[in-house]
């Protein structure tokens, strides 16, 4: 752990990929401060279409690191993806920002991925309009919802069906990361649990984890993004972060 450390003291640039069907809105709404407090600069690319969501986001991740080590990291999907590329191009990751890792290997009936599969299905079904009139929860979630899934476009079942079909990390994947680590998760998120999140923790080498609430997040969209940079913090050893 102590090359990835000495890297994180350095690192002043974090890539962070939104969770399915979500946006750059989004997930620069829950890291962008929380980041700059640290003197972290965060890169939140949109997303492409479905079909080359995956392959898009790994190529901005390989851009922004050109220049050396990045943190990388996302929201669910976002985070799972984060780890692929960390694993794929260890020396050009600095450290790990997971918030909200939805489930570990294959997803078979994990909350998500069964959320995914019948969201797809409506979708597909009766379209976006009847879907999103469907949606329960907070009114904050259905209007987060109500934006990316239209901004989505056509694309967005197939998005969908990609996060209900695409394996996360497994324990041996998790058990190799070398790079200082955060982990950040809602104890009252039922899609997310926070025993993904705890597992994930406990597998990773110098991992820490923080929690909030969805409730806390509907309020302050950075509360998310403060748990998981305090983690990552906390995973370095880093206390202070030059500006």
């Amino acid at each position: 752990m102590k090359v990835g450390r000495s890297r994180s003291a350095a690192v002043r640039r974090a890539v962070l990929l939104p969770g399915t069907a979500s946006d750059e809105v989004f997930i620069r709404s829950v890291f962008e401060g929380p980041l700059r407090a640290v003197g972290v600069q965060a890169v939140t690319p949109r997303p492409e279409s479905a079909s080359d969501l995956v392959r898009a986001h790994f190529a901005i991740l390989a851009e922004q690191s050109e220049a050396g080590p990045v943190l990388a990291g996302g929201v669910s999907l976002g985070a799972h993806l984060a780890v692929e590329w960390a694993l794929a191009d260890p020396d050009r990751c600095a450290g790990l920002l997971l918030a909200l890792p939805a489930f570990t290997g294959p997803p078979g009936d994990a909350p998500a991925a069964v959320s995914a599969r019948m969201s797809a299905a409506a979708v597909r079904t009766y379209g976006l309009d009847a879907t999103l009139a469907t949606v329960d929860g907070e009114p904050w979630f259905a209007a987060e919802l109500e934006r990316s899934w239209r901004r989505t476009g056509d694309g967005l079942a197939e998005a969908l069906e990609i996060a209900a079909t695409r394996p996360a990390p497994v324990i041996s994947d998790l058990s190799r990361i070398t790079v200082p680590t955060g982990i950040a998760a809602c104890s009252d998120d039922p899609v997310h649990p926070r025993a993904v999140a705890e597992l994930w923790a406990d597998t990773i080498p110098g991992a820490r984890i923080c929690t909030t609430t969805l409730s806390a997040l509907g309020r302050d969209r950075e509360s998310l993004g403060r748990a998981t940079v305090l983690a990552w913090l906390r995973s370095s050893g880093v206390t202070h972060l030059e500006q």
